[in-house]
Parts: C-alpha cells; sequence; structure tokens
C-alpha cells in the first residue's frame, strides 16, 4: 500500500515570506507543482515511493485542482480538521506523514498515528521555492 503524505498548504506556503499573501491561489498552485515532483521520487529522508500525495487548501485557494501526482482536497471549514479527518479515514494501516508546523495540528495527527514533518521537507530540492 502507498505511503499517504498529506500537506497543510496554508502552512507550508506561509512558511516562508515571500509575498504569498498577494495571491493566495497561485502560491497553492506553486506548492502543487513543486509537490508533484515528489510523487515519483518520494519525500528525501522522510518517505519513500510509492506514495500517494494530498495537498489541503482553504479559504482563497479552495479553487485550486488536483494533477497527476498530487490530489488536491478543499476544504469546506477548517483544513486542519479535514487533515485529521483524512488521517483518520485514509491514513489507517499505512505509513501516513503530514507536513506542518502548526503544533496543535501536529499533536492531533500524531494521536491518530501519523509522523510530521515541517514545511523544509518539501521545501528541499526538488521543491524549488514552492
Amino acid at each position: 500500500m502507498d505511503s499517504l503524505v498529506i500537506v497543510d498548504a496554508a502552512n507550508v506556503v506561509g512558511s516562508v515570506p515571500d509575498g504569498w499573501w498577494r495571491d493566495r491561489r497561485g502560491a497553492a498552485e506553486r506548492l502543487r507543482d513543486a509537490l508533484a515532483g515528489y510523487a515519483s521520487g518520494g519525500v528525501p529522508g522522510f518517505v519513500e515511493p510509492p506514495l500517494e500525495i494530498v495537498l489541503v487548501v482553504e479559504g482563497a485557494a479552495r479553487a485550486v485542482v488536483s494533477v497527476d501526482g498530487v490530489r488536491v482536497e478543499s476544504a469546506a471549514g477548517s483544513g486542519d480538521d479535514r487533515m485529521v479527518e483524512l488521517v483518520a479515514d485514509e491514513g489507517a494501516g499505512r505509513d501516513c506523514l503530514v507536513v506542518t508546523a502548526d503544533r496543535e495540528l501536529r499533536a492531533r495527527v500524531e494521536a491518530l498515528g501519523a509522523r510530521v514533518a515541517g514545511p523544509r521537507a518539501v521545501r528541499g530540492a526538488r521543491g524549488g521555492s514552492a
């Protein structure tokens, strides 16, 4: 079974002050596109392929669509709540990594058995300036 990697779009995008706040949707799309590079090669130091990548978006980024290698989940309400639901529903019985720096979210998903990594995990060489 493929490993599951769930990425907190708002948290990862917000981890670098590169002007993302001027175009939240565009910033989420750039992150999505950078994440596609990890789909076949894994997340070095964290997850080997095969893996499934899910990018959770909220707010102004809700219009972002999925691409090959990255499934985009638009949170109807709280993005954190949607990520917890995904860990509970899709992460059971498989390796699950949640990428976020949000301490409360980290505690919630770890309680369900997921591992966590900070935004730098997907902002490396393959992710570029995502």
